[in-house]
């Protein structure tokens, strides 16, 4: 059996904290994980950024109420479920996720989840575990799975090394130098030729 795993961010919905930066008009809001290797410095950053201007959970959901997936992102998706099992595995949470996942017909979704004060102020984040993107793609395999996947970041590096397949997403040109050994594709066409491609080699 074969399975696709396809980080979220970056590869189906834009990224949501840009987004986000964009329409409150703080740019510092702009890092991901495309910049900071290290989730937890990252995290720790953003929600003290989101403290010093007041914005909560309310607020961001607002932003991720109005987007909708990248162009073609559902029917490369649709198509993708027709030949394969797909995996979104994100590090994003389940409280920005929902009405993204609903656009792109509910595909099955590993991620973390937020904390929020009864004011709706963001208190603390949770990791479903470290490393989840790599621990669940080394789980797939101990079940005899062959694994694909790809992604855009510093933070689905590790995922794509440890899948019998790898392949970055319209990374950017940092991700690339540092991790030649990946293909690299810039639509969703060629990703599913690369995925194809993968699994034939397996």
């Amino acid at each position: 059996m074969k399975i696709v795993c396809l980080d979220l961010e970056g590869v189906l919905v834009p990224e949501i904290w840009i987004e986000f930066a964009q329409r409150t008009g703080i740019p510092e809001l702009k890092r991901t994980t495309r910049d900071e290797p290290d989730y937890d410095k990252l995290m720790t950053y953003r929600l003290g950024l989101l403290r010093q201007h007041k914005l909560g959970l309310p607020d961001i959901q607002k932003v991720i109420a109005a987007m909708g997936p990248m162009p073609g992102a559902k029917d490369f998706l649709d198509s993708l479920r027709d030949a394969y099992q797909v995996i979104i595995l994100s590090d994003t949470f389940y409280e920005f996720a929902k009405p993204l996942m609903q656009q792109l017909g509910l595909p099955t979704l590993f991620c973390h989840s937020l904390e929020a004060d009864g004011e709706g102020m963001l208190v603390n984040y949770h990791l479903r575990m470290p490393n989840q993107k790599q621990e669940a793609v080394r789980r797939f395999k101990e079940l005899n799975f062959k694994v694909v996947a790809a992604g855009d970041s510093y933070n689905d590096t590790a995922m794509l090394g440890e899948a019998h397949g790898g392949i970055l997403f319209h990374p950017p040109e940092n991700v690339i130098r540092e991790f030649p050994q990946y293909p690299v594709v810039l639509d969703y066409s060629g990703l599913r030729r690369e995925i194809d491609k993968a699994f034939a080699r397996v």
